[in-house]
Protein backbone atom coordinates (compact mmCIF):
# COMPACT_ATOMS: atom_id res chain seq x y z
CA UNK A 1 0.00 0.00 0.00
CA UNK A 2 1.42 3.52 -1.19
CA UNK A 3 0.32 6.72 0.36
CA UNK A 4 0.79 9.87 -1.19
CA UNK A 5 0.44 13.22 0.31
CA UNK A 6 0.62 16.62 -2.06
CA UNK A 7 2.10 20.45 -1.25
CA UNK A 8 2.73 23.03 -2.80
CA UNK A 9 -0.80 24.47 -4.38
CA UNK A 10 -1.45 27.61 -3.79
CA UNK A 11 -2.88 30.97 -5.44
CA UNK A 12 -0.79 32.59 -8.11
CA UNK A 13 -1.40 35.61 -10.00
CA UNK A 14 -0.79 34.72 -14.43
CA UNK A 15 2.86 34.42 -15.46
CA UNK A 16 3.88 32.91 -12.02
CA UNK A 17 5.03 29.78 -10.75
CA UNK A 18 4.43 26.87 -8.34
CA UNK A 19 6.70 23.92 -7.50
CA UNK A 20 4.06 21.01 -6.75
CA UNK A 21 5.82 17.90 -4.34
CA UNK A 22 4.48 14.41 -3.59
CA UNK A 23 5.39 12.45 -0.66
CA UNK A 24 5.21 8.82 -0.65
CA UNK A 25 5.10 6.35 2.19
CA UNK A 26 4.71 2.52 1.76
CA UNK A 27 5.92 0.53 -1.07
CA UNK A 28 8.82 0.68 -3.23
CA UNK A 29 8.50 4.12 -4.60
CA UNK A 30 11.68 3.36 -6.85
CA UNK A 31 9.18 0.82 -8.96
CA UNK A 32 6.29 2.70 -9.32
CA UNK A 33 5.25 5.07 -12.02
CA UNK A 34 4.27 8.52 -10.69
CA UNK A 35 2.03 11.25 -12.24
CA UNK A 36 0.05 14.13 -11.70
CA UNK A 37 -2.85 14.78 -12.87
CA UNK A 38 -5.71 17.89 -12.12
CA UNK A 39 -9.40 18.33 -12.08
CA UNK A 40 -11.61 20.72 -12.10
CA UNK A 41 -15.22 20.37 -10.63
CA UNK A 42 -17.56 19.21 -13.18
CA UNK A 43 -14.67 17.93 -15.32
CA UNK A 44 -12.70 14.72 -15.71
CA UNK A 45 -9.30 14.47 -14.22
CA UNK A 46 -7.33 14.55 -17.04
CA UNK A 47 -3.78 13.77 -17.48
CA UNK A 48 -0.71 16.81 -16.60
CA UNK A 49 2.09 14.70 -16.23
CA UNK A 50 3.88 11.31 -15.61
CA UNK A 51 7.93 9.94 -15.04
CA UNK A 52 8.11 6.07 -15.72
CA UNK A 53 10.07 4.32 -12.71
CA UNK A 54 13.14 4.59 -15.60
CA UNK A 55 12.49 8.07 -15.64
CA UNK A 56 11.07 9.00 -18.83
CA UNK A 57 8.79 11.86 -19.04
CA UNK A 58 5.43 12.57 -20.85
CA UNK A 59 3.51 15.61 -20.48
CA UNK A 60 0.12 16.67 -21.83
CA UNK A 61 0.09 19.63 -25.04
CA UNK A 62 -1.47 21.83 -22.75
CA UNK A 63 1.52 21.87 -20.35
CA UNK A 64 5.05 21.35 -22.50
CA UNK A 65 7.66 23.80 -22.49
CA UNK A 66 5.98 25.24 -19.38
CA UNK A 67 5.56 22.13 -16.54
CA UNK A 68 8.34 20.04 -15.53
CA UNK A 69 7.97 16.39 -14.02
CA UNK A 70 11.52 15.00 -11.49
CA UNK A 71 12.01 12.44 -9.24
CA UNK A 72 13.99 11.52 -6.50
CA UNK A 73 14.00 8.18 -5.32
CA UNK A 74 16.20 8.19 -2.25
CA UNK A 75 13.31 11.11 -0.58
CA UNK A 76 10.65 9.05 -2.19
CA UNK A 77 9.40 12.13 -3.65
CA UNK A 78 7.64 13.29 -7.02
CA UNK A 79 7.91 17.20 -7.83
CA UNK A 80 6.28 19.03 -10.40
CA UNK A 81 7.53 22.36 -11.21
CA UNK A 82 5.11 24.94 -12.99
CA UNK A 83 5.94 28.19 -14.60
CA UNK A 84 4.22 30.93 -16.89
CA UNK A 85 0.70 29.88 -14.95
CA UNK A 86 -2.57 30.35 -17.38
CA UNK A 87 -5.83 30.82 -15.17
CA UNK A 88 -6.48 27.58 -17.20
CA UNK A 89 -4.11 25.64 -14.85
CA UNK A 90 -6.25 26.14 -12.20
CA UNK A 91 -7.30 22.96 -10.90
CA UNK A 92 -6.91 20.56 -7.73
CA UNK A 93 -3.50 18.79 -8.85
CA UNK A 94 -3.32 15.63 -7.63
CA UNK A 95 -0.32 12.83 -7.49
CA UNK A 96 -0.94 9.05 -8.50
CA UNK A 97 1.55 6.09 -8.79
CA UNK A 98 0.93 2.54 -10.00
CA UNK A 99 2.80 -0.51 -11.85
CA UNK A 100 2.22 -0.14 -15.62
CA UNK A 101 1.75 3.46 -14.99
CA UNK A 102 0.15 5.92 -12.51
CA UNK A 103 -3.61 4.99 -11.36
CA UNK A 104 -3.18 2.35 -8.80
CA UNK A 105 -2.63 5.00 -5.62
CA UNK A 106 -4.04 8.72 -5.24
CA UNK A 107 -3.21 11.55 -2.93
CA UNK A 108 -5.62 13.54 -1.39
CA UNK A 109 -4.98 16.51 -3.79
CA UNK A 110 -3.88 20.24 -3.54
CA UNK A 111 -5.40 23.50 -4.71
CA UNK A 112 -3.87 25.35 -7.43
CA UNK A 113 -5.41 28.78 -8.31
CA UNK A 114 -4.05 31.18 -10.82
CA UNK A 115 -5.95 34.17 -10.99
CA UNK A 116 -4.88 38.12 -10.68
Amino acid sequence: QVQLVESGGGLVQPGGSLRLSCAASGGIFSSYDMGWYRQVPGNQRELVATITNFGRHNYADSVKGRFTISRDNAKKMVSLQMISLKPEDTAVYYCSAGIGGPGNYWGQGTQVTVSS
